[in-house]
């Protein structure tokens, strides 16, 4: 892909933020398209995005489960960015139109009090780093189709990468506490829609360690000359399956001790 590829994929994408609706696949568009291909038209969204005055709160990772890779048939994890307009109160209400077609997935997030980068970040490196963790959810929508109505290819991860990783907005539970008050392998959290049990899973489906997603984070950021800066907060991924959040969808997370999310989608 050229350049100017890069910038059409990248408007494209923001037009379909904007109208609601969704564009085809970029994978069928650039059948060459490849993983530098895919973050350029991310970073084009990023440099779109602070021109109109949004800032970056920090980044989220996905693909962090071994189940996820397999179906997307890679063996790394991939990034996308946090943005201000991205972060919804616990307990608010998504107003109707917000996003295309939302879903959401519950998180431990990190958030920063000190600087964070190098090629050689480990787990121990970003347990300092933190400020404090955080029960969360994040919320994705996808602005791409995901599978083309006429071939029944579906997306892949050039295409969610491209779309900032199908990320759409972040809430964050009340509660804070220290990076090491809790073995982050073992928080957990019961997924409830409208009174009903959706999803269940454990930290540990993390890479094995959600401190281990955010020292690759940073790793892969060196490679780009950038850093995780104060004050960032950092989706270190989902330990469950997305669950689809249609109108009047009342969501509610329950992590035991380490606290609760709620959100709901009008």
């Amino acid at each position: 892909m050229t350049p100017e590829d890069h910038a059409r994929a990248a408007a494209d994408l923001l037009e379909a933020e904007r109208s609601g609706r969704q564009i085809g696949l970029l994978s069928l568009r650039h059948p060459d398209i490849g993983m530098d291909d895919a973050y350029a038209i991310q970073n084009a969204i990023h440099a779109q995005k602070l021109a109109e005055g949004r800032h970056v709160i920090g980044w989220k990772i996905g693909l962090t489960s071994k189940a996820m890779q397999s179906a997307l048939k890679i063996d790394i994890p991939d990034s996308g960015i946090l943005f201000d307009d991205m972060a919804f109160e616990n307990g608010t209400t998504v107003p109707e139109g917000r996003f295309i077609q939302p879903r959401i997935e519950t998180e431990i997030a990190f958030v920063m009090k000190s600087e964070l980068g190098g090629e050689s970040v480990t787990r121990d490196d970003v347990l300092t780093a933190t400020g404090h963790v955080v029960p969360a959810i994040e919320i994705l929508d996808t602005r791409i189709l995901r599978a083309d109505p006429e071939t029944g290819k579906v997306r892949t991860v050039h295409d969610t990468i491209s779309d900032n990783a199908a990320n759409a907005g972040v809430v964050l539970g009340r509660e804070r506490h220290a990076p090491d008050a809790f073995d982050l392998r073992w928080v957990g959290a019961l997924v409830f829609r409208n009174g009903e049990i959706e999803e269940t899973g454990l930290g540990a489906g993390v890479l094995n360690d959600p401190a281990e997603s955010v020292a690759w984070l940073a790793r892969r950021m060196a490679g780009y000359g950038q850093k995780i800066e104060p004050g960032h907060v950092i989706l270190s991924g989902s330990f469950v399956r997305p669950v689809e959040c249609p109108a009047g969808s009342e969501i509610h997370a329950d992590f035991g001790a380490f606290g609760s999310v709620d959100i709901r989608f009008d």
